[in-house]
């Protein structure tokens, strides 16, 4: 079993760092390029879900799971299946922002996260994402339904939900 993450200085996980109020999360920083922005230099709205998948892969290579192993060695990779976000305030050009993620569900082929985008204190995003877990078969697009590899399961057993 895995060790529960502890935080530090730039940005890694955050144990304590709390979303709802209740559950240690993972936190990772993002500055604002110039490319991440619209005119006016305001963040592009499909942006934020590049941040939020970020800090999503950070957390995985955090706990030891790096993507591509996951798909060579147990032969699944994650995909979004769906976001609900709702964007409250806009992100600007050269802002440094912390993109904060919760597990709040881990299924059998799923998990469920809670996200939220912050410059400061102020919360700019606030997301829900279901990844699911399915077959990696470069040659085949069907992407079927898997269970989460126990690997992953084990990774996350020291994170509450």
């Amino acid at each position: 079993m895995s060790q529960k993450p502890t935080s530090n200085e730039t940005g890694q996980a955050l144990a304590g760092q709390e979303l709802t109020g209740k559950k240690p999360g993972f936190t990772w920083p993002v500055r604002v390029y110039w490319e991440d922005t619209v005119a006016g230099g305001v963040v592009y709205y499909a942006n934020y879900l590049k941040f939020l998948e970020r800090a999503r892969t950070e957390w995985l290579s955090l706990l030891g799971l790096e993507q591509d192993h996951l798909a060579e060695e147990a032969g699944v990779v994650f995909v979004v299946r769906r976001v609900e976000a709702d964007y409250l305030k806009p992100a600007r050009f050269n802002d440094r922002l912390t993109v904060h993620s919760e597990l709040t569900e881990l299924n059998r082929a799923s998990l469920l996260m809670t996200q939220q985008i912050a410059r400061g204190e102020e919360i700019l995003l606030r997301a829900v994402v279901k990844v699911a877990c399915v077959e990696y078969a470069p040659k085949h697009a069907q992407l079927r339904p898997a269970k989460i590899p126990i690997v992953v399961t084990e990774a996350f057993a020291g994170i509450p939900i």
